[in-house]
């Protein structure tokens, strides 16, 4: 097996086993979209929200990007704490390797959040949602790109700021407007047309019309290929930030 390969496993199921054991993050983190979907939906259910869709074609992929929004954009504070504590330092003088360090964290986030994504799904059909098995399984891809890219800029972030009270401040900034501008809540064709100009200015905006596309089976409209080409460059551009600051740190 390839050293770098190993290394992620190895960082992998270090953080995953400390995932698990921490059963109170598990359940409390699918409370808030849980009850989102629960008390905000049915809210939207008989509202025209555009396109040939169901609502619920329309509200699920946009909680399920909020998920993996928020829950990745704040995975740093738990780095933050570890190199207040040294564990970040010990790790950094083994052999392990620095993109290992970084992948191996951001694959247990994806893990967790494709978990948690799944479980959101399975309610969400019981309260009438009607999607392709493709189309949920390609919205899945598009939120499991989405938080290796915002966890990889979380962590590169932490590795910069000093204390979970200057990291805070830092991400509600990005993501609050992130949130509001990508059409997360409700389609931006519905607002003004000054808000959805604006708000092709926000990659995140491509990426719920692209799981929106692919929950309604339109596969053909190029939604779905725009979403993976703006999905594909934000991760690159994340991991190898990401990648470097960790370089810097350890040399």
């Amino acid at each position: 097996m390839p050293p770098l390969i190993a290394d992620t496993a190895l960082i992998f199921g270090r953080y995953a086993r400390q995932t698990l054991r921490s059963k109170p993050a598990l359940i409390f983190g699918m409370v808030q979209p849980l009850l989102f979907l629960v008390f905000f939906g049915p809210l939207l259910t008989d509202l025209p929200l555009g396109g040939r869709a169901g609502s619920w074609q329309t509200i699920v992929p946009g909680i399920l990007v909020q998920l993996g929004l928020f829950s990745a954009s704040f995975t740093g504070i738990g780095l933050i704490l570890e190199r207040r504590t040294g564990v970040i330092e010990r790790m950094l003088v083994t052999p392990v390797s620095r993109l290992a360090l970084l992948m191996g964290r951001v694959l247990k986030d994806v893990a967790l959040l494709l978990v948690q994504s799944l479980l959101l799904v399975c309610v969400a059909v019981v309260l009438g949602l009607r999607a392709p098995v493709l189309g949920v399984a390609i919205g899945f891809v598009f939120v499991g790109v989405l938080t290796i890219s915002l966890a990889s800029l979380s962590y590169a972030l932490a590795m910069r700021v000093a204390s979970p009270q200057g990291f805070a401040p830092v991400i509600n900034s990005i993501t609050m407007p992130a949130m509001l501008l990508s059409g997360i809540l409700l389609p931006m064709s519905l607002g003004p047309r000054w808000l959805d100009i604006a708000s092709h200015f926000v990659p995140f905006r491509y990426l719920v019309d692209g799981v929106r596309a692919a929950f309604a089976g339109e596969y053909g409209d190029g939604k779905i290929a725009l979403a993976s080409l703006v999905a594909s460059a934000l991760a690159v551009v994340a991991v190898t930030l990401g990648a470097r600051l960790f370089r810097q740190t350890g040399a």
